[in-house]
């Protein structure tokens, strides 16, 4: 038997992905782009729902993501509030129409069938495999880690709560479980 090639494999996995993407899309009207923007702000935390963190998480312009972000009000999923603190900054918050639509988008066969196909085969820790094979990619690509900030070397845990050692800031539980931009492995 020849050695795959494991980038080969992350790409067809990665095409799998998007096929099935584009074609719940286009039963909504929407682009994949639009997706993957609801499916960002559906699990960051209240340090990434900015415009700035939707464009550098998927890679994007920020005038794509701009437009990609009026389109998504415009159709009732998101909602933009202003900072109250720093009136410059905006935050994005995902409503429960763009909820809906993740959910729906979520529930597919391809991917159920998939994950029972898996869990069927005893592999050690698969988890710990693929976030060490996104690691390494976000390395090499000089990208941020975007990890879950209970991950983050910033992440402490007081006799009081989580507390990011970075903003000085607490955290609740729900911001611990979500994805931050300022994320750093630690």
């Amino acid at each position: 038997m020849s050695k795959v090639d494991v980038f080969d494999l992350i790409e067809r996995m990665a095409a799998l992905i998007r096929s099935e993407e584009r074609k719940k899309c286009t039963e909504w009207g929407l682009q994949a782009v639009h997706l993957q923007a609801l499916d960002y702000l559906s699990r960051c935390n209240r340090y990434s729902d900015s415009p700035a963190a939707v464009a550098d998480y998927l890679g994007m312009t920020r005038g794509t993501v701009s437009q990609t972000l009026l389109l998504l009000a415009k159709k009732g999923y998101i909602q933009k509030v202003t900072d109250t603190q720093d009136r410059r900054k905006v935050h994005l918050t995902l409503l429960p129409e763009g909820t809906a639509i993740l959910r729906q988008a979520r529930n597919s066969e391809l991917f159920n069938e998939a994950a029972e196909l898996f869990k069927a085969h005893e592999f050690v820790n698969n988890e710990d495999m693929f976030m060490k094979a996104l690691t390494a990619l976000q390395k090499a690509n000089k990208s941020q880690s975007f990890g879950q900030c209970k991950t983050c070397r910033h992440f402490t845990q007081t006799p009081a709560g989580f507390r990011c050692a970075l903003t000085q800031e607490p955290l609740s539980h729900s911001d611990s479980e979500k994805i931050c931009q300022e994320h750093t492995v630690a």
